[in-house]
């Protein structure tokens, strides 16, 4: 179940199951709470869409101080629509050195693990038991290559996490009812048995509706995950423009949301 939150300026979308873990800081912000103006108004934090950087690092700090984030320490990935997955697990590895990837797991505490989405799946993971934490980057092509279930796998081989105990929280996204995509994306699902559940033919020729939600909703529960371990949020970044930043919603002239997951200090299981 998910619910609409504010800490300080930042108005932000939480999944009620994890804001009860005392160990776990999360928040699928929304648009609101920041100073940037025109397009990427006000809390956008890209820094490749045109925006002024001074605005992109001051709502940055705003997201910092209302979450508590030590300075310094949120990470955030270099996306690149693939499946590489980033594991954060030495105490000396400096948070701005990770590569490249679309996915990244910890067990290190105060760290934030941040995605940004303007459009794309935000996937947060937590083991409660182990007490780690992961994030992924989920856009059609990410989808596609089976970053979600690479995740599941990456929590298992590196933590020996059970599957039954993950919990997955999947934030805002555009939706089926908004998102129309062409052959070639069609194609790149083409060995998915269940693709006809996620991808329906509209009345424009060779043309489908991709409902991305479905599509990791189906590929965590093949990986193993509980259903109701998986914790849908169901908002539409592209029907809800006055909350969320909309890539085709607004042309490609927008800004980013900031998604992010924290283990808070001193989270770490005695036995772990």
């Amino acid at each position: 179940m998910f619910r609409i939150a504010r800490r300080e300026e930042i108005e932000f979308y939480e999944a009620e199951e994890l804001a009860a873990l005392d160990f776990v800081t999360h928040a699928f912000c929304t648009r609101l709470g920041g100073v940037s103006e025109g397009p990427f108004a006000s809390l956008n934090t890209g820094f490749l869409v045109g925006d002024r950087e001074g605005d992109v690092r001051r709502n940055l700090e705003r997201i910092g101080r209302a979450f508590a984030i030590p300075p310094g320490q949120m990470v955030l990935m270099g996306q690149v629509h693939g499946d590489r997955i980033c594991v954060i697990d030495g105490e000396g590895t400096p948070p701005e050195l990770i590569p490249q990837c679309d996915g990244m797991i910890t067990a290190r505490s105060n760290v934030a693990l941040g995605i940004r989405t303007a459009d794309c799946m935000p996937l947060l993971f937590v083991d409660p038991v182990r007490r780690i934490a992961g994030v992924a980057h989920a856009g059609w092509r990410g989808t596609a290559l089976g970053i979600a279930a690479k995740m599941v796998k990456t929590f298992e081989q590196h933590f020996s996490s059970r599957r039954a105990d993950l919990w997955v929280a999947v934030g805002p996204a555009i939706g089926s009812c908004c998102y129309q995509v062409d052959a070639p994306v069609r194609d790149a699902f083409a060995d998915r048995h269940d693709a006809e559940a996620f991808l329906q033919a509209c009345s424009e020729a060779g043309r489908w509706m991709l409902d991305l939600g479905m599509a990791n909703r189906l590929q965590l529960l093949e990986a193993g995950i509980p259903p109701g371990n998986i914790l849908v949020c169901g908002q539409c970044t592209a029907c809800r423009q006055e909350l969320f930043f909309s890539h085709r919603g607004e042309r490609g002239c927008t800004g980013r949301l900031l998604n992010f997951l924290m283990l808070r200090d001193g989270s770490r299981p005695k036995n772990a």
